[in-house]
């Protein structure tokens, strides 16, 4: 069976996977969701006797099915090949009673890599398959990760090129330096002078701007997205869900059909997003327990039915999660409401106008597969001190807000179902906050204290930060963000 892919905010005629990859966005603003979530078609048993690879073939052949076995196959060993620093692709780590799923031991040392090494290989296929002829240009807003692993992905790859925007003050100084150096000559670097909000909305403001479209069609450009808005994104990530279970199944630790918990620490509500795709896929999970910082909007929507962007936006040690409004989250609205486009369009022209709409008692009866917790400054820096005591395992910021919060549900609830934690980056990549959590001095450069962590933590530096400490600086542009528009024209040299 075809799955085919439409607009949250039309009954617009449904388009393949490869065409909704392309597009990234809908044309009238939607995000595009599967017409129908397909069931994993082999065996927990038979896919926990596969490798990565195998079983991310198994599960993105449903969700993207105009691909042929073949160009899925060649998309799958481009991206999960020695770019990874293990075999495993994806290691579990038991630590005080969770299993530690490790995301982060691609080439920049975040989760984000997981999809966005495996994106620009689908999305140059599928202009393959479509036909098509103009020069990709990826427009992507950062909270810190994804632009470093979009940059990755996309670098040197023929046919594309990529402009970055992050919050100038809002992302580590790790962060900053990896995309910064970034090589390769369709790589564009931006910092705005605002927080990640402004640079979503702005880089949103121009996806949709018709009249812009329309100019670079005609300097044959078109745009693509490599935000977690993409389905290309969304996809690749419900893998590694399948793929943590199937592991504690191959292990004995849990039973064949045995239900288990998943902990995601989440802003863009995409992580968490692929892991209820999972669970509608077959996969049997109890509960999604949603861990937010203190910008803890999620957790108030979960807790109250509503969403309400309208609060103090905190800069955090968790900066990926410092995100107002949860894009993904549209995704989830549009299949709770019974796939009412109508009303879902209604929800997101109210979060635009009024920042804040009430979803209805109905839909909220439809959460009962969510949890949801919230974990302070505070909470943060003694789940990195508490695991580290307990069994020395080092854990980064936006995990420990995971770890804070399923302690917290653990003991609240008493659901003692398996857990496994996403572990969403390396500590190396927030290695002052982790230093400054673990009482150590942290009065070095950045990348002398990264040799500082190494020796606590007892692993080696990786070779994403240890690299950083020759790279030359190479993207120096910051802008305002009314002045996001014209750095694009500039970069791909259109005149008007």
């Amino acid at each position: 069976m075809e799955v085919m892919y439409k607009s949250t905010r039309s009954d617009s005629t449904p388009i393949t996977a490869s065409q909704a990859i392309l597009k990234g966005l809908a044309d009238d603003g939607g995000l595009f969701v599967p017409t129908s979530v397909p069931h994993l078609d082999k065996s927990l048993r038979d896919l926990a006797g596969m490798n990565y690879r195998a079983v991310a073939y198994e599960v993105m052949k449903l969700m993207l099915s105009d691909f042929t076995e073949e160009e899925l196959k060649n998309c799958i060993s481009a991206a999960y090949a020695d770019n990874f620093d293990t075999p495993e692709i994806v290691p579990m780590r038991k630590a005080d009673g969770a299993w530690y799923l490790e995301l982060f031991h691609g080439p920049t040392i975040a989760f984000k890599d997981m999809a966005l090494q495996i994106l620009p290989h689908l999305m140059t296929t599928a202009a393959r398959k479509n036909k098509e002829d103009k020069t990709i240009v990826i427009l992507t807003a950062t909270s810190g990760d994804t632009g470093k692993a979009a940059l990755a992905g996309f670098a040197g790859v023929e046919g594309t090129r990529i402009i970055v925007f992050y919050p100038k003050d809002g992302v580590s100084s790790i962060q900053e330096r990896q995309m910064l150096t970034q090589e390769g000559e369709n790589t564009c670097v931006i910092g705005i002078r605002g927080n990640f909000h402004d640079a979503q909305s702005g880089v949103k403001k121009i996806f949709t701007d018709a009249a812009v479209k329309e100019l670079l069609a005609e300097n044959g450009y078109q745009f693509s997205s490599a935000n977690s808005i993409n389905v290309g994104r969304l996809v690749p990530q419900i893998v590694y869900y399948v793929y943590a279970y199937t592991r504690l199944l191959a292990a004995g630790e849990i039973q064949d059909g045995g239900e288990v918990n998943f902990v995601v620490p989440t802003g863009n509500f995409g992580n968490i997003l692929a892991a209820w795709y999972a669970k509608q896929m077959g996969l049997p999970v109890h509960k999604l327990i949603c861990a937010s910082n203190s910008n803890k909007v999620l957790y108030d929507f979960f807790q109250t039915g509503e969403y309400d962007r309208n609060r103090e936006f905190i800069l955090t040690s968790s900066p990926s999660m410092d995100i107002l409004i949860s894009s993904n989250l549209e995704r989830l609205i549009w299949h709770i409401s019974g796939c009412d486009s109508a009303a879902d369009a209604e929800y997101m022209r109210k979060l635009t106008q009024d920042g804040v709409y009430d979803i209805t008692p109905e839909m909220r009866q439809q959460l009962a597969d969510f949890a949801g917790g919230f974990a302070t400054e505070e909470d943060t820096a003694a789940a990195i001190r508490d695991l580290y005591e307990k069994e020395g395992y080092v854990i980064d910021t936006h995990t420990a807000v995971a770890a804070s919060v399923y302690g917290r549900y653990k003991a609240e609830s008493g659901d003692l179902t398996p857990a496994v934690v996403a572990s969403t980056a390396s500590p190396f990549k927030f290695e002052g906050s982790v230093m400054q959590a673990l009482g150590k001095d942290t009065d070095l450069p950045d990348l002398e204290l990264a040799d500082a962590l190494a020796a606590v933590a007892g692993v080696k530096v990786p070779y994403a930060v240890e690299s950083l400490k020759t790279a030359q600086i190479r993207h120096n542009i910051v802008c305002g963000k009314e002045e996001m528009l014209a750095e694009v024209e500039k970069f791909l040299g259109i005149e008007k």
